[in-house]
């Protein structure tokens, strides 16, 4: 209610308003002529601030999620690593819904890692308001009042945010516009797209969208490369556009830089490129373009990165570059980087968040390739040798304690030494198989860890390594391998001196190459190991190469060789009163009676390998499996047991399957498999023998161990 007192502003009269005022008020004392009121306020401009888009690859599963965002949704954050292609991404999908926003468009650089630093909100928040119409002496100070007058400015406008290479969810929260539009099926409010090497929880917890961004197609890649260099130079060194989109990690930035070196280099071929970028000690050097206006290379975008982490952060990130392997878990990254596993966890977590690596499933992480190359060049720089030295010396020590303790908990037989104090300590296993798939998931690490070890002179830990990864061998096949990690095994234990190393590792490598079917070579290993237990005077290890002697005389088919070799090493094992390898021979001599065509014996010799090796422990579950296989194969050849008195191979064969399988023993499963085949086609049951040999088959081929006897299986079967 408006009002008015006194008169009409004459000498000694008060003309003033009192109480609330509504609205525009109008006081004059005399009006001649016409009156007319305007009502001043302009419509507010519509700023166009987006930049180009620049040029995209097959980016279509980034592209759908961010078609389907919902129009109530105020942000998306696309995150990935640096030179990923996430500003390539956001301005790519805003300029091609410019149509769907029509009050306008703004643009702002958040400079999260600028070598200049992260650009101010406030800053950025002025110049959205000024571009929204706001003069510049109207725009408040203080960052929670200009926060305030944007979201007022932008709420229930369609107006489109575009926020670049974001610091922190704190940078970006008073950036975003004001309450959403209508929701589903309604126009789209405001919103904003952020890209940020930070995943940017913050933002995502309070309702914004993620798209997370990695490393492209190789078919992308190339594309990308072609875009530059043209498809038919690529089509014409496809082998070295391929190599070369691997070095470059499938990075957008890292093949642009590299299209770009070619392209203003037309003397240079892609094989030039690919030899120069293979030295991982120049790789980011050569990744760059030394005379751009800017510093476009990968190593400028990385170091940014670096100095954006918090100090813990940035230790254990130098620390990880001296990982041997592709993939950690935190324990590993704990040992290396010698601080207690909580923090570590927090540490990697961080890095996580940077875009600095990847987590993956089952709690593992890998540093990008890229970064990688430039955490070993900053911990080169930054640590001295010494310091180095010891984060090798304990990521070596603990994976010999992970190690052992998985190959005791796969063979608890084993005479394995105590494992070494390394802190945080070995993973605890469950059972043997949930350790034996510790064993195959890591072998990868297992194996560069071990050569880290022999050529950093830690010879001895690194026979320890090799030695204790047995039981993967023994179970899982993995013949193309197996061979190269027993010789390095073996170059340790020479290195490391001392006989009885020497012999045990070319009792390994004999065994690796007759798993490759390369007979002599495995008997002339053999006969040098066999040479050293004698000097050594080691009549139980004696016995034992004399037992790999046989089964190559069993794999020639020399029966009557393969069982002197094995009645050799029985009276050895029974004067020692070794149970357990007087069992394992008798298996061997089984298997020579089975071949011979004598059952009885076979059943004989088995029956007491049985016994013996039932000692209530449950340490030799698997060669108890063994057992009831032969034991199968045995009955098979014995034939029905007479009328009412069904055979029991079936059963003892069906019974060693589940053992085989509860233990996690791929090449035990397809024995077992392949004995079960067998009685199925003596019986006529063609479809399931040959099911049962199809699925052995399967997994001896993924265990890279031969076929040939299944294949033959196959063909020798007739139609159902």
């Amino acid at each position: 209610m408006n009002r008015r007192t006194g008169g009409g502003g004459g000498p000694g009269q008060s003309n003033e308003l009192r109480g609330d005022v509504a609205g525009p008020v109008v006081q004059v004392r005399d009006v001649h002529g016409g009156f007319h009121v305007h009502d001043g306020a302009k419509p507010l401009p519509i700023p166009r601030q987006l930049p180009a888009a620049g040029r995209l690859v097959n980016r279509d599963e980034a592209l759908s999620v961010l078609e389907r965002m919902p129009s109530g949704s105020r942000a998306v954050v696309i995150s990935g690593p640096a030179g990923i292609g996430k500003t390539a991404l956001a301005l790519h999908w805003a300029n091609g819904r410019l149509g769907d926003y029509p009050d306008g468009q703004l643009y702002a650089d958040l400079q999260g890692h600028s070598a200049a630093g992260p650009a101010s909100p406030a800053e950025i928040l002025g110049g959205f308001v000024r571009a929204l119409g706001i003069a510049g002496d109207r725009v408040p100070v203080d960052l929670a009042e200009r926060a305030a007058l944007f979201r007022s400015l932008t709420a229930g406008r369609r107006l489109l945010i575009v926020l670049d290479d974001a610091y922190s969810a704190a940078q970006v929260a008073p950036l975003l516009p004001g309450a959403p539009g209508d929701g589903e099926g309604g126009p789209p409010g405001p919103a904003a797209v952020v890209t940020s090497r930070w995943r940017l929880g913050g933002l995502v917890m309070r309702g914004a969208r993620a798209v997370q961004l990695g490393p492209l197609a190789a078919d992308s890649a190339l594309e990308l490369l072609g875009a530059t260099l043209g498809a038919e130079r690529v089509g014409r060194e496809r082998e070295m556009a391929g190599a070369l989109v691997e070095l470059c990690a499938r990075s957008p930035l890292a093949l642009s830089v590299a299209a770009a070196r070619l392209a203003t280099r037309p003397a240079w071929s892609m094989a030039d490129l690919v030899r120069d970028l293979a030295d991982e000690k120049r790789r980011l050097a050569v990744l760059s373009v030394p005379d751009a206006e800017d510093d476009v290379t990968i190593r400028a975008a990385l170091e940014l990165s670096y100095r954006a982490l918090p100090d813990p952060a940035r230790r254990l990130y130098r620390a990880l570059g001296l990982f041997p392997g592709a993939a950690f878990d935190a324990r590993a990254a704990a040992a290396l980087a010698g601080e207690p596993l909580p923090e570590v966890r927090d540490g990697l977590g961080v890095l996580a968040a940077a875009s600095l690596l990847d987590d993956l499933p089952g709690g593992r992480y890998r540093l990008h390739e890229l970064a990688r190359l430039h955490a070993l060049e900053t911990v080169e720089g930054h640590d001295p040798p010494e310091r180095r030295a010891e984060a090798v010396g304990r990521l070596v020590e603990w994976t010999v304690a992970a190690a052992l303790a998985a190959s005791r908990a796969c063979a608890p037989y084993r005479n394995l030494p105590d494992p070494p104090d390394a802190p945080p300590g070995p993973p605890v296993f469950a059972d043997a198989a949930d350790a034996l798939d510790w064993l195959d998931g890591e072998f990868g690490t297992l194996r560069a860890v071990a050569r880290r070890a022999q050529e950093s002179g830690l010879h001895q830990r690194a026979f320890l390594l090799v030695d204790a990864v047995w039981p993967l061998f023994l179970h899982r096949g993995r013949h193309a391998e197996r061979l190269e990690f027993d010789r390095l095994g073996l170059a340790a234990a020479r290195a490391a001196g001392g006989g009885f190393a020497e012999a045990k590792m070319l009792n390994r490598t004999g065994l690796a190459l007759r798993g490759l079917g390369r007979l002599d070579e495995a008997a002339a290993d053999f006969r040098d190991a066999l040479a050293l237990w004698d000097a050594l005077g080691d009549r139980s290890r004696v016995a034992g190469t004399r037992r790999r002697l046989g089964l190559l005389e069993l794999d020639r088919d020399d029966l009557t060789a393969a069982a002197a070799h094995f009645d050799a090493a029985l009276g050895e094992y029974r004067a020692a009163g070794d149970d357990r390898r007087t069992a394992l021979t008798l298996c061997d001599l089984g298997t020579v009676l089975i071949r011979d065509g004598r059952p009885d014996g076979a059943v004989e010799v088995l029956t007491e390998a049985g016994r013996l090796l039932d000692d209530g422990t449950g340490d030799n579950a698997y060669n108890q499996a063994m057992v009831l296989l032969l034991l199968g194969r045995a009955h098979a050849l014995r034939g029905p047991g007479g009328p009412g008195t069904p055979s029991p191979a079936a059963d003892l064969a069906t019974r060693a399957l589940e053992a085989m399988r509860s233990l996690g023993s791929a090449l035990g499963e397809a024995d077992a498999l392949h004995v079960l085949g067998d009685l199925a086609a003596g019986g006529g049951r063609v479809t399931e023998a040959r099911r049962h040999y199809e699925d052995a088959r399967r997994i001896l081929a993924g265990a890279g161990a031969p076929t040939e006897a299944l294949d033959r299986a196959l063909t020798g079967l007739g139609d159902d």
